[in-house]
């Protein structure tokens, strides 16, 4: 078996031993563990220095053979439980109360105050009645998210096994037991498929190698090995620099990190709070700004609230000058701001998102957690991820195999397979490593050949050689062993008979190799007189060198079809890796993203926050990133006026996703990515990501379609029941009608919950900004104004403009009628600010919007009419109003057929 590491610890300042800075703080020696230092505080400086394995056992009061049972369950009750703190359900009276923070709840719940003040009580009742509906609605979908992340944590592996003695002169015994009870310094064994279940230090190893791709981001495997020798340790002044130098220690395992192949024996150093996992999760567990939603939400209430808090001041000034009325006209004044105001959206906003996120859950796998974040999704321009598990699958497969001259050549890959076969069946490896594993998927085909052999002895990879060794009998040729030599490529030509003018022509083909992000198995051989004594280290010298075997990362099968439907639908992909920029480039252009420069972590550091924020909307590849880099990338982003996303699945992630308008991992990722998450996916699948934004755009069309109808039609009353206040000599219409209307109005306007937009909406990014519904509902509210103004005349001429008490109720009865059928219309010609004709019938609308005419038609004839102050009208009144509505369809055509084409083209 086979590993080539390509993660090195790059020396430099401000290293901390992570024995030392975690729950168990290494003392001086000598000094007993009960008196160590508290969890998360490190020792002065002077203390501080590169303890041995002996050392760190001595300080932990621990041995090679585990603790006491006595002594765990001390420590258990000391220490605390190896869990992190997990995020408290929400009470359902405080997630109620959290939903009356939306803007738009806030003022229906003032509204609702003030008229409750004024004694409308037909007003305050649908108001408030609104604002408890809004939240049930909201609370009761956040709820279920929560429900089905919490379902999500059953799937995480809970055991480790253990060492733990009975008494001083027990043997001590292996057990599996549940990783909460780890304490520090209980000593644990770790095979393949393991994860780390805390952090550890290394007392014996084999071949041991581990995915740390949860905390660095990185997807190769990493070397591990006890290292005890003054040269493999620092002091914390001279450490490798940061918190990348501490995951490049070999003798160091973290929690959050998974054994690739090998196995080994480790002491605990720091369970629960005290590791590392812990610290990089506290410190991204921050409050994220506001999202794009929120923004959008925020700038359009401001306008609201401007014009509600305006009109009832002006509409009592105006009635008090021109016609003398007093504090008489308060609740028409409150009910013109409820008219103005769109009291539908919090139910209509929360019906949409919940019904998208229910669909998501059972159709996809996708869970909303966090209602507003379905509607970010829709207004995503800029999808950050990662490399590995999205654009290419956790693995890597043979791209070529290279002779010395550089030429193709299959020979070098079958002696490659050869060695992998052998060195897997000769030293009993449970299984070949990902880079074998790669060699003989590739040499399928000639498994008969590769059987051919006999197998002598094989010397396996060791993190130290960087190489492994097979010693095999080749068919025919009795009395020769042949030893076939596979590893790094360093370690290898250093072994291979080659003059330095060939061994540096070898290495910079190895290099030019690299550099277009492949990864490198150098392969050489010997043939050898046969024996009978054992085969060493030392009889890896004097090879023939045979060449190179190319690998490169396999390609996840979805992701270049996903690419392009994240193009078609305006969405830019940023790739944020930890791994080397060659290879994130190479898989790019394999995958048909153009990689443009690659930005480096050394550049990003170079770079102020604006330079950045350039850089950042330029640039496609961002390579070798820490956790940091990731997210004030993110944030440059959305300086730059981008909505943005994250898809992260390990603790490195967690400031990112804070930092993203939305945080979004697959199910499998870590506990805290999940419990950070906004959305969580059934799979680490682009596909997915496409499925929740087209869901999401699918919301937000819904959602803009009904503040752009229901705000300019609210509008164009609100300014025709100014005028008509002035120019008449009674109220145009009464507080008891205008609460009717608006009932009628937003009872159809339920039907935006379940329509679906046309497909232009799915084409571009959806963003709900202030300043456009401000011309849009001005445009289309004054048209809907001249059409009431046009109804006053209408009825002046077919009621003989007669003010006695049956010409008001005959005046109320036809603007009444006059509202709800214009409101139909608006709702049937403006949708979605686009045709209804492009294939998408709108039943729903055309449901409502029919139900809303014949209201307005048959209401007043109705019993409830009189009750309400209204009265049959003449047939002349209908023959007029026809005309209106019919010059008002025209005009509604017109403006929105010059609409489309700006918006279009915009």
């Amino acid at each position: 078996m086979s590993s080539v590491p390509e993660h090195s610890a790059a020396a430099g300042p401000g290293s901390t031993d992570p024995v030392q800075s975690s729950a168990v703080i290494v003392p001086t020696a000598g000094t007993a563990v009960g008196r160590s230092a508290a969890p998360g505080v490190a020792p002065p400086a002077s203390q501080v220095a590169a303890p041995t394995s002996l050392q760190v056992l001595r300080s932990l009061d621990s041995g090679p053979r585990g603790l006491l049972e006595a002594q765990a369950e001390e420590r258990l009750a000391r220490f605390g439980e190896n869990t992190l703190p997990a995020w408290r359900p929400v009470s359902w009276p405080r997630r109620f109360v959290r939903s009356l923070r939306d803007p738009f709840t806030s003022v229906l719940l003032c509204l609702g105050l003030v008229s409750t003040a004024v004694a409308s009580w037909g007003t305050a009742a649908v108001t408030l009645a609104l604002v408890v509906v809004s939240c049930l609605l909201r609370s009761a979908e956040e709820h279920r998210a929560d429900r089905s992340t919490a379902a999500l944590r059953e799937l995480v592996a809970t055991t480790a096994t253990v060492l733990r003695r009975t008494g001083p002169d027990a043997a001590p015994l292996a057990r599996e037991m549940p990783v909460g009870e780890l304490v520090p310094g209980d000593v644990i064994r770790l095979g393949p498929g393991d994860l780390v279940p805390a952090d550890v230090r290394l007392l014996r190893a084999s071949g041991l190698t581990v995915h740390q791709s949860a905390l660095t981001g990185e997807s190769v495997p990493v070397a591990k090995q006890p290292v005890d020798t003054p040269d493999g340790h620092r002091t914390a002044d001279a450490g490798s620099g940061g918190e990348a130098g501490l995951f490049a220690r070999p003798e160091l395992c973290f929690q959050g990190s998974s054994v690739a192949s090998g196995s080994g024996t480790a002491v605990v150093t720091a369970t629960g709070t005290g590791t590392r996992f812990a610290a990089a999760y506290d410190s991204s567990a921050r409050r994220r700004g506001t999202s794009a939603f929120d923004r959008s939400v925020q700038g359009i209430s401001s306008t609201l609230i401007r014009f509600m808090l305006l009109t009832p001041p002006l509409v009592l000034m105006a009635n008090a000058a021109l016609r003398g009325r007093g504090l008489e006209t308060l609740p028409f004044a409150v009910a013109v701001a409820v008219g103005l105001t769109p009291e539908m959206l919090p139910v209509i906003v929360t019906t949409v998102l919940a019904r998208g996120a229910s669909l998501l859950a059972r159709d996809h796998g996708v869970i909303v957690k966090r209602l507003p974040a379905l509607h970010d999704l829709g207004a995503i321009d800029v999808l950050c991820l990662d490399k590995t598990g999205t654009l290419t699958q956790d693995r890597p497969v043979v791209e070529r195999s290279l002779n010395g001259a550089g030429r193709p050549d299959p020979e070098v890959l079958h002696w490659a397979a050869v060695n992998a076969l052998w060195t897997l069946q000769l030293a009993e490896l449970p299984a070949p490593d990902a880079l074998d594993e790669a060699v003989l998927d590739a040499t399928e085909e000639q498994e008969g050949a590769l059987s051919a052999y006999d197998g002598v002895t094989a010397l396996p990879f060791d993190p130290v050689r960087r190489l492994a060794t097979a010693v095999l009998r080749s068919p025919g040729r009795l009395g020769t062993h042949t030893l076939v030599t596979k590893g790094a490529v360093e370690a290898v030509l250093d072994r291979c008979a080659l003059d330095g003018a060939e061994r540096d022509r070898l290495r910079a083909l190895a290099a030019r190799e690299a550099a277009d992000g492949l990864r490198l198995l150098a392969v050489a051989r010997s043939e050898r007189p046969a024996r009978l004594g054992t085969y060493t280290t030392a009889d890896e010298r004097g090879l023939a060198f045979l060449g190179f075997v190319a690998l490169r990362d396999a390609l996840t099968p979805s992701a270049t079809q996903a690419l392009d439907v994240l193009e078609h639908r305006g969405v830019a992909v940023k790739v944020l890796t930890g791994d080397n920029p060659g290879t994130v480039a190479r898989a790019c252009r394999d995958l048909g993203l153009d990689p443009g420069e690659v930005v480096s972590a050394e550049r990003i550091d170079a770079l102020s926050d604006g330079e950045l924020a350039e850089a950042a909307d330029r640039a496609t590849v961002f390579a070798r990133c820490t956790p940091e880099h990731k997210a004030r990338i993110v944030s440059a982003l959305r300086t730059v006026g981008h909505t943005t996303g994250f898809l992260g699945d390990g603790v490195n992630d967690l400031p990112a996703m804070h930092a993203a308008d939305v945080g979004i991992c697959p199910r499998n990722a870590v506990d805290v990515a999940r419990e950070t998450a906004d959305v969580v996916l059934a799979e680490k699948d682009l596909a997915a990501i496409d499925h929740a934004i087209t869901a999401g755009r699918h919301c937000s069309g819904n959602i803009a379609t009904y503040l752009r109808i229901t705000l300019s039609s609210n509008l164009g009353n609100v300014i025709a029941m100014l005028a008509a206040g002035l120019m008449l000599p009674f109220l145009p219409m009464l507080p008891a009608q205008v609460l009717v209307q608006n009932l009628c109005f937003d009872a159809a306007q339920l039907a935006f919950a379940f329509d679906r937009p046309a497909p232009a909406v799915l084409r571009r990014p959806t963003v709900l900004r202030p300043r456009d519904f401000l011309r849009f509902i001005t445009g289309f509210g004054l048209l809907n104004a001249t059409a009431d103004l046009a109804t006053f005349a209408v009825l002046a001429y077919a009621l003989h403009g007669s003010a006695a008490s049956g010409g008001q109720e005959a005046f109320h009865s036809g603007w009444f009628t006059e509202n709800l059928l214009t409101q139909a219309l608006v709702m049937l010609l403006l949708r979605t600010g686009r045709r209804t004709a492009e294939g998408r019938s709108g039943g729903p609308l055309r449901a409502a919007a029919s139900g809303l005419a014949v209201v307005g038609l048959l209401l007043p004839l109705t019993p409830l009419g009189p009750l309400l102050g209204m009265s049959a009208l003449p047939p002349l009144y209908f023959l007029l109003l026809a005309t209106v509505l019919a010059l008002y369809t025209c005009g509604l055509s017109a403006a929105r057929t010059c609409y489309e084409r700006k918006w279009r083209f915009s």
